[in-house]
């Protein structure tokens, strides 16, 4: 009955910047959490960002100070501000949301994933 929709990934040239919006759609009681995580081919999928609902954001070291994650409640809807971009940032970005439904049952939800690609 949830689903997670990204958006906003393609191919930039180093140094470029992207925004990842990700919406979260159907019978939603609240969000606790939402989060990036990526994966490149042939490795794990790593967190990228995470936003509780309190707002306090967490960060992976490579990532610090280049992306910034980011929430609008009322949309139901996280963002992911990538700027300065590396040909290491190359990966599928995928939304995750810990999420109540009206059921009151509260579990993660993953989405489709995005392609970013960086070229040098």
């Amino acid at each position: 009955q949830v689903q997670l929709v990204e958006s906003g990934g393609g191919l930039v040239q180093a140094g470029g910047s992207l925004r990842l919006s990700c919406v979260a759609s159907g019978s939603i009681f609240s969000i606790n959490a939402m989060g990036w995580y990526r994966q490149a081919p042939g490795k794990q999928r790593d967190l990228v960002a995470h936003i509780i609902s309190g707002g306090s954001t967490t960060y992976a070291n490579s990532v610090k100070g280049r992306f910034t994650i980011s929430r609008d409640n009322a949309k139901n809807t996280v963002y992911l501000q990538m700027n300065s971009l590396q040909p290491e940032d190359t990966a599928v970005y995928y939304c995750s949301a810990v999420i109540r439904d009206l059921d009151r049952v509260t579990r993660s939800y993953w989405g489709q994933g995005t392609q970013v690609t960086v070229s040098s």
